[in-house]
């Protein structure tokens, strides 16, 4: 059994995470500055912000795997993108290293490569963030690498496309990403043999996706969900330019806005 760390557990991705965590036999330890609700057998709920060292180091306490799904999830002033989102990440590596915890996965976006117009080749793309929430998502890929690097840990970082319950437009179709797939790629984490630095889109199995599984694939991920089961999908979003950030790069969402 793998006793795992959840930041951000208030949030939804976590409490989707958290019955499906549990079936596969971990235990959770949760850490939010908000209630979690009704704890169930194997949790354990810290309350408090991750960017408070004391915080860190109860809720660290027997962690064999971060799962950091905390911070700003849309776009944000540039200070509290810094203070929560990049210096926050630091801080939970800073604290799992000291703690000796080998294993991390980091919640990247594809919104690190958002001005990267939608069918470009490359299979890791080079950063171009659409938002100040995308360059967070570039910081904590970089903060990743190097605690791999410097200290022999396993660190995934997970370029998290559209999280939901199931796909809605024709967007989404390209993009999407189950909770069992998501639940999927942490237990891999959990178990796979590679060791160092890993970029990962995380995206289901959709058939006509934008991003490669191949990274994926190297640590165990195999998503089984495909967006064409619930096809077919209203006509293709008009709100934002032809990018992969989609609205999260059109002059109606401003950088450093609060939206």
């Amino acid at each position: 059994m793998t006793h795992i760390l959840l930041t951000g557990a208030a949030g939804m991705a976590a409490t989707q995470l958290r019955p499906l965590l549990r079936a596969a036999g971990h235990s959770l330890t949760l850490l939010d500055i908000a209630p979690v609700g009704t704890l169930h057998e194997g949790e354990r709920f810290v309350r408090g912000s991750f960017t408070e060292p004391e915080v860190l180091d109860d809720a660290l306490i027997d962690i064999d795997t971060v799962v950091h799904l905390g911070g700003h999830s849309r776009e944000s002033s540039w200070s509290e993108i810094l203070a929560v989102n990049i210096d926050g990440t630091q801080r939970i590596l800073e604290a799992a290293h000291r703690a000796g915890v080998e294993r991390a996965l980091l919640a990247s976006s594809t919104h690190a490569i958002g001005f990267w117009p939608v069918g470009s080749p490359d299979s890791e793309l080079t950063p171009r963030p659409d938002t100040y929430y995308g360059v967070s998502k570039i910081a904590a890929e970089a903060l990743g690498s190097v605690y791999a690097d410097r200290y022999g840990m396993t660190v995934v970082a997970a370029r998290i496309g559209t999280l939901a319950d199931e796909p809605l437009t024709e967007r989404h179709r390209h993009t999407w990403l189950s909770y069992p797939d998501l639940a999927r790629l942490i237990e891999a984490v959990t178990t796979t043999p590679e060791r160092g630095y890993h970029l990962v889109y995380a995206v289901s199995a959709n058939t006509h996706g934008w991003f490669p599984l191949a990274g994926g694939a190297v640590i165990g991920y195999h998503p089984r969900d495909d967006a064409e089961a619930w096809a077919p999908f209203p006509p293709e979003d008009t709100n934002g330019p032809d990018l992969i950030g989609g609205a999260f790069a059109d002059d109606a969402h401003p950088l450093g806005g609060s939206w």
